[in-house]
């Protein structure tokens, strides 16, 4: 969907097709027309609803702009950001017969926002499908009436890592995306007291009750690069559960945002309010993998001199959330989990990335040992 979606919110998941097709020398089908898309899913949705017939709707709206596949593949896996964009499975007709097995993974999906009847039918087509977020497996499941499981969002942990080059941690605070107004004008505080460097979005808030902190990219590998270099320069990143402050779509259900993974990988200090779930405590096992401040936090300032009195535990915190993230959190080790679902074997170039990221443990491992020597020998 890169061709024709260029939110940047969008590009964590444009960088998960990219690891997929490095390690697996897949081709990539992107949709290209985004008007001839949309007035075929109208009519499409028209014609569905109408007639009560998929077979009837298909044959009689106007197709979009499409691709033909020119040989079968044994896995067809499809991308999307959310369960909204179905209808560009329409862009290739011929995906299902091209396809010995064929799978959907779809980045956010929620429950108070599901689309309609005539898009998730499409699922039913896949012999499995993998949502992002956990809450909606069970759901989906039962209304496509195919297995659904959760495979987790990740990270190019390769990408994000600050090593071997180690950075300096020039940025005290980096807090981008969707805020708190309270947090983010108690840094700002800080920040115009030249207290600290502190890094934020500036561009509009926008969306309903405008508290989208969102914009357009025009090269997502370019600004995965530019966020994975913040990251690594940053010794704090506030990172929140996933749409925290829009409780009307959450509807109190907590999911884990890809904040969380891009944070750990860059061996960030992370603040923020964690999802209260047992995945979330599952997958971030580790002590103070998120040291918990309240989304509106007046007194961060507060917080942050605290936590600065132990520049030992905050590199530790350091070293063992890139250690962590390098071991579990990279999209190979999702495409892994999707493999095993689907039965299919590890590609060698999957199990070369696994070394390196294996490697790069180590590394912080390392780290983590000659900073705790340097606590014990008094001389940090």
């Amino acid at each position: 969907m890169r061709r024709v979606k260029s939110l940047v919110a969008f590009c964590m998941q444009y960088e998960f097709e990219d690891v997929v097709a490095g390690l697996t020398r897949a081709d990539r089908v992107d949709v290209g027309d985004f008007g001839a898309l949309e007035f075929s899913r109208r009519a499409y949705k028209v014609m569905r609803l109408a007639a009560g017939s998929r077979r009837f709707a298909r044959m009689s709206a106007p197709r979009p702009s499409t691709v033909k596949l020119e040989r079968d593949y044994g896995l067809f896996l499809a991308v999307f950001n959310n369960a909204h964009e179905l209808f560009a499975l329409a862009a290739v007709p011929d995906w299902r017969k091209r396809s010995r097995i064929a799978a959907c993974y779809i980045n956010e999906v929620w429950a108070s926002d599901l689309p309609d009847g005539y898009l998730l039918e499409m699922l039913a087509e896949f012999d499995h499908v993998f949502l992002g977020y956990e809450h909606a497996v069970d759901e989906i499941g039962r209304l496509i009436g195919r297995p659904c499981s959760h495979i987790p969002l990740a990270a190019d942990v390769l990408r994000f890592a600050p090593y071997p080059h180690l950075p300096a941690r020039a940025i005290d605070v980096c807090y981008i995306g969707r805020r708190s107004p309270v947090t983010h004008k108690a840094l700002m505080r800080l920040a115009r007291d030249s207290r600290i460097f502190y890094y934020y979005d500036t561009v509009a808030a926008s969306g309903a009750g405008e508290k989208q902190r969102t914009f357009h990219v025009d090269n997502p590998r370019e600004h995965r690069l530019l966020l994975a270099s913040l990251l690594q320069r940053s010794r704090y990143f506030i990172a929140n559960r996933s749409r925290a402050n829009e409780p009307e779509l959450t509807m109190g259900r907590d999911e884990i945002s890809g904040r969380f993974y891009e944070g750990a990988a860059a061996g960030t200090v992370m603040l923020g309010e964690p999802p209260q779930t047992a995945a979330f405590k599952s997958l971030f096992d580790w002590p103070d993998a998120v040291i918990r401040l309240p989304f509106d936090s007046p007194d961060v300032s507060e917080v942050l001199a605290e936590l600065n009195r132990d520049p030992e535990g905050l590199a530790r915190i350091s070293q063992e959330n890139a250690r962590n993230a390098a071991l579990r959190h990279d999209w190979v080790h999702r495409l892994g989990t999707m493999f095993e679902t689907l039965g299919i074997p590890p590609t060698a170039a999957m199990l070369e990335r696994e070394k390196r990221l294996q490697a790069l443990a180590v590394a912080a491992s390392e780290a983590s040992a000659a900073t705790r020597l340097r606590s014990l020998r008094g001389t940090g």
